[in-house]
């Protein structure tokens, strides 16, 4: 079970400091929210900021690729620092992308958005290291947790369990410290929360509550 901040919503004046402060208070994952300005309308940091980042922290980065043609950017993002590179089923062919990200030692990672049914994801899942269930429209950060996704992981975590095979299930969107009980318990074993966390005073003491239910 790990925690991984989502800085898409962090104070990008001070984004390094950002970094450090969500390691210090108990951080498994740095989640990084790539975004091309076509496949989500907003645009966000680029390898350049990951870079940067990069000399800011020991842990790992998850890089969600919200972006067209993912497969452009996977060999800059990986250079720049990336451990964890995700890409959209709904955007490539993820026979050919999946082995791309893990031949630049990063785990590589499946995404669905909401509207996409988790059954697509089961052709894929023996080439996986994690998955990523959107539980929030991709491309903003605050959105409100959307209460069909539970029924999503829990499907996936079934069909998991049925094959006994043990690929984390990431989620991502709208998880605060009100409702991460239900998402774990769902089966989710990676929680992704920005404003969840960034929008709180007091950064352990909400890392260590949620981290207290998983």
């Amino acid at each position: 079970m790990m925690i991984a901040p989502s800085i898409l919503a962090a104070d990008f004046s001070k984004l390094g400091e950002e970094v450090r402060a969500v390691e210090s208070a108990g951080a498994d994952v740095i989640h990084i929210d790539v975004m091309d300005g076509h496949f989500v309308p907003n645009l966000t940091m680029g390898p350049s900021v990951v870079a940067s980042l990069r000399k800011r922290t020991r842990l790992p980065f998850d890089c969600h690729l919200m972006v067209n043609h993912p497969e452009k950017f996977i060999e800059p993002f990986a250079k720049a620092g990336a451990n964890w590179i995700s890409v959209h089923q709904e955007v490539c062919d993820l026979r050919t992308v999946l082995p791309m990200i893990q031949r630049l030692k990063c785990k590589a990672g499946i995404v669905i958005n909401p509207s996409t049914p988790v059954e697509v994801l089961y052709p894929y899942l023996v080439q996986a290291d994690y998955v990523l269930i959107m539980s929030v429209h991709p491309g903003f950060a605050g959105q409100k947790f959307i209460e069909e996704s539970i029924q999503k992981i829990k499907k996936l975590k079934k069909y998991l369990d049925e094959l006994n095979q043990s690929i984390p299930i990431q989620v991502d969107g709208g998880i605060q410290k009100n409702n991460v009980k239900v998402v774990v318990e769902a089966g989710a074993d990676i929680i992704v929360s920005g404003s969840g966390i960034f929008g709180t005073p007091d950064y352990k003491e909400t890392i260590g509550f949620m981290k207290s239910v998983l």
